[in-house]
């Protein structure tokens, strides 16, 4: 399975803009700038783009593992926080906050289930940054 986005940017780092195209149109010439990266300009940016990533691959991941035990969700609600280190160049840090509705689940079989998928899902084995989680069973 192979997935693809392209950005076009124009102009010099600081002051042009580039736009983010994904095959499925979901972006559709989405506009990022310097100004959306480090400052509060309209659009969006990279690293927002591995923020939802990263919350949508733990959602359905933790998903999948808690049906392998047994368990359905009513709700998952992972909000993940990208830290971009402009000094560094990188991101260093992916923190995802959790609460989710799973009717029967005990306490300690839901932390150990969600830090299963914070280790194995996709997107988390793809970073380099540390990755923190934050689970509360509702």
């Amino acid at each position: 399975m192979k997935r693809n986005a392209t950005a076009v940017w124009k102009g010099s780092g600081k002051e042009g803009s580039g736009a983010l195209t994904t095959a499925s149109t979901v972006l559709d010439s989405t506009q990022y700038s310097f100004n959306t990266r480090f400052a509060d300009g309209k659009g969006t940016n990279p690293e927002e783009l591995i923020a939802a990533a990263h919350a949508g691959c733990f959602a359905m991941k933790l998903s999948f593992d808690l049906n392998e035990a047994g368990f359905t969700a009513d709700e998952i609600n992972a909000k993940a926080t990208v830290v971009l280190d402009p000094s560094k160049g990188e991101v260093t840090e992916s923190n995802i906050v959790l609460t989710a509705k799973i009717p029967n689940i005990t306490e300690e079989q839901f932390q150990q289930i969600a830090a299963g998928a914070k280790a194995n899902c996709p997107i988390s084995k793809l970073l380099k940054a540390s990755i923190s989680l934050e689970a509360t069973l509702a």
